[in-house]
């Protein structure tokens, strides 16, 4: 469960983050003392999902999208009604924000 902060985060104490290429567009980041999954972001910095349970009261966010769910697995389902995407139409949602604005 992460909350889509974009390009907003400030960070305090990133001498204890450790980092992880996960693909070639995406990194994990995580507590390099304790191990804890913090946040995702991608490797260019244009977007950043943090773990809900990095906030000091994760209950002020509601569950209302699922992602990649064309790779989940069989028993993994929410009783939430959410938005459904696929990887294909993640890629497509943040290729589309990546897309210069002409104006």
């Amino acid at each position: 469960m992460a909350v889509g902060c974009g390009q907003s985060v400030e960070l305090d104490g990133e001498d204890a983050l450790g980092v992880y290429r996960s693909s070639d567009y995406g990194e994990r980041v995580f507590c390099s003392k304790c191990g804890s999954t913090l946040f995702w972001r991608m490797a260019d910095g244009s977007h950043t999902s943090v773990s809900a349970q990095a906030f000091d009261d994760p209950s002020v966010f509601d569950f209302t999208t699922e992602i990649f769910v064309d790779e989940q697995p069989a028993n993994y389902a929410f009783a939430n009604k959410t938005r459904k995407m696929t990887g294909p139409e993640v890629f497509a949602y943040f290729a589309k924000k990546q897309e210069p604005h002409h104006g």
